[in-house]
This record gives C-alpha cells, structure tokens and sequence, in this order.
C-alpha cells in the first residue's frame, strides 16, 4: 500500500471514530440532580454506596446508584444488591395482621391474650394483671418490656420469645405512652402464626412477596443472594470499616436456626421493596392485584397514636406499624402531612407521599448514623426526589 493510500484509510478512520465519540456524545445525558445527589453523598463520606428511588403507584420513576456495595472487592453498586432492610420489617408485619382481619379471623383491636394464652398472665410492675391489644403492639404503646439481648440471641422461634416476653413486667399501662418496642411487634407476627396455623415467613411469601413478585425478599437468603449482599460500613478513626449485622450475632445469614424477626429480619432489594411501596400507594392494588383492601391501608396509615409524642423525629404520630407524618418538619419537610413509611437502623427508609402519589426509597448499609431517622443524607436525597416533576 502506498503512502496517499494508507494516508487516507486512516484519516477515514479516525473520521469514523471521532463522528461515532461525537453521536455517543450526543446520546449521553448529564446526571439528574437526583443521580448527582447519590453521588455527592458518597463524595462527603456520608455513605460507602447506595441505591436510591423514586416511583409512584405504576412503577419506578427513577432509581439511581453511586459507590461501592462492597469496597474490598471493589464490587460497585448494582440495582440488584440486597440489603438488610432492618426495621422497614414492621410495614409489612402490619400488613400481615390487616389481611388477617380482612379475612375475619382477627380485629387489630383484639386482645393478644385472645389469641396467645400466654399473655393472659401478664402483669404490670407493681404484679397486677394487665391485658395489652395487637393495635398496641403494632403502634409502640404496649408497655412490654424487651427480652435481655444475652436470651434472646438464643431462641429460635417467635413461640420461644413471646413466651419469655409474657413472663416479663410491663413497664408501664398499656396505651399510655409511645415507645419504640421490637417485643411488640414480634408479638404481633407470633399472633400471625397462631391465628394463621402456618410460620409467619410463609405467611408472608403467600400474601405479599409471591403476589407482589418480591423475589429477593427473605428471612433466610439463598447462596446466591448473599453474594450480592451490600457489606455495611461504619466510620472509625475517619476511615471505613466493616461492620457486623448486629441481629445475627454471628450466625450465617442462611442459618434457618433463628426466629423470623417481624421487627426487623428482612433482606430485600430496591425493586422488591418499591414494588411493596407501590401497593400501599395504590391503596393495597398492584398491578390489577388486590393484595391487601383499600380500607386496610387507610386504618395502618392514620395515627393511632391520639397525642402521644412519638419519635424518632419530631412532628410525628403512629399508625399501624408505620410512622406518619402530622406536621412536616427537619428531615421530613419535604413531605406532605400524611405521608407515612418507616426506616432501617442501618440507613435504609421508605416514605410514601400519597398527597404527591410518590413514594421515597434509600437503600444504604451504614452501621453508625448517629440517629439514622434523621440523618442528612436521607434528607437531602428525598429533596431531590420528592421535588421532582413527573417525566
């Protein structure tokens, strides 16, 4: 080949490549504020990664990731990784008591002892006896006490604990006062067993995750889905480490030797949860599938609290199993009164805005957020979110 020859092959070439970077150029967008926002977050070492969400009742409107789901491998952040979603456990284990009272076998307002024998001796401190309802449990103002953490990292059944949760004192009258109790809400999917005469993760798998095609949401993940599990982190001495999930207390997450947490032993994934979030926006529809009715999303998301102070967060209430919004404040300004949902210990949030018909997802794993409820990147990402038009 001569020199004119070659000369013109190659400048054709480099033609082709620069007009090929130019239309990829061209079809590239710049990063949404949304998508910048994730970013940023991992940029202030607020977050090692992170998926974040936001949809409305007919699907996800936009999902957005940044960092690493696992730095030592440098495995990035994929739509896929599973996260331990914590306390997010509680809405679904409200849900689980509304079907149940859709079907008839139970009211929200019933005593537990109904239904758990157990509780019909439990007393209060002073040795009196006291009766507490499952809308009590769901709502944080039981008064049970909490089983001593060296006991209850050995039992192995929902059965196991209520029974030693019975046996306790009461810390103070039932109704009285709002706080936080995982006791509570365990004794409440203990009286889903019961009333259901099936486990409660079966329970769960046939009423919520099948129907809402929930597929890597568990109690017990699979091989596989533990190979995608994003590593949560915590910050020492300005550096990241890892951290253990504290409720396995060194057990493998596919260990079955361990009782299904309706408090909070759920792993999950973005799309399964927005998928669960959906249907509470849709008013218990998904889809054209009726999961749960519109009257039982209507009663879990009204405070049931009456002027209880609630936390963790102030200008909230309780529902059945969720926080609600009364007066958008701080962290949840951004939101219309009325919005509800509930947040992880280790980051993780969904909040639900029907008056905007939108709801929030942030899924992240870190360990040490000082109070995750009102943590800064939780705030500033749903800003971005919830500001947002509709495409």
């Amino acid at each position: 080949m001569d020199f004119h020859r070659w000369t013109m092959n190659h400048s054709r070439y480099l033609i082709f490549l620069f007009s090929l970077c130019s239309v990829l150029g061209c079809l590239a967008k710049d990063p949404t504020p949304f998508a910048r926002a994730i970013q940023e977050e991992v940029d202030r070492q607020e977050i090692v990664g992170g998926i974040a969400a936001v949809g409305d009742a007919n699907g996800v409107i936009e999902m957005v990731m940044a960092g690493h789901a696992d730095r030592e491998h440098n495995r990035w952040m994929a739509e896929d990784d599973l996260f331990w979603i914590a306390s997010m456990t509680k809405p679904v284990t409200a849900c689980a008591i509304m079907k149940l009272q859709e079907q008839g076998k139970l009211q929200v307002n019933d005593s537990v002892a109904k239904y758990l024998p157990e509780f019909a001796m439990l007393k209060d401190a002073a040795g009196k006896p006291s009766s507490i309802t499952i809308g009590q449990c769901l709502s944080h103002c039981s008064g049970l006490s909490e089983v001593p953490r060296d006991q209850e990292i050995t039992m192995n059944s929902l059965e196991q604990l209520t029974k030693c949760v019975a046996g306790l004192p009461l810390i103070y009258a039932p109704g009285s006062q709002w706080r936080y109790c995982q006791s509570g809400i365990n004794t409440a999917a203990r009286v889903v067993e019961a009333v259901s005469g099936t486990s409660f993760e079966n329970f769960l798998q046939q009423h919520f995750f099948d129907p809402l095609e929930m597929k890597n949401t568990s109690f017990y993940p699979t091989a596989d889905q533990v190979r995608r599990l994003a590593t949560s982190y915590g910050r020492q001495q300005d550096k990241w480490q890892v951290a253990p999930l504290r409720f396995l207390a060194g057990k493998s997450l596919m260990d079955r030797n361990r009782y299904p947490r309706g408090n909070g032993g759920l792993f999950s994934t973005a799309k399964d949860y927005g998928n669960f979030a959906q249907m509470l926006l849709g008013k218990g529809e998904w889809h054209g599938k009726r999961v749960i009715s519109e009257d039982s999303v209507k009663q879990m998301t009204q405070v049931q609290t009456g002027d209880l102070k609630t936390g963790f967060t102030p200008g909230n209430g309780w529902g059945w199993g969720v926080c609600v919004v009364r007066e958008p404040q701080g962290v949840s300004a951004s939101l219309s009164a009325g919005s509800y949902g509930h947040g992880g210990v280790y980051g993780t949030q969904c909040w639900i805005d029907p008056v905007r018909g939108k709801y929030f997802l942030f899924m992240v794993q870190r360990a040490d957020f000082s109070n995750s409820d009102g943590s800064g990147s939780r705030q500033r990402l749903q800003e971005k979110a919830l500001a947002a038009p509709n495409p």
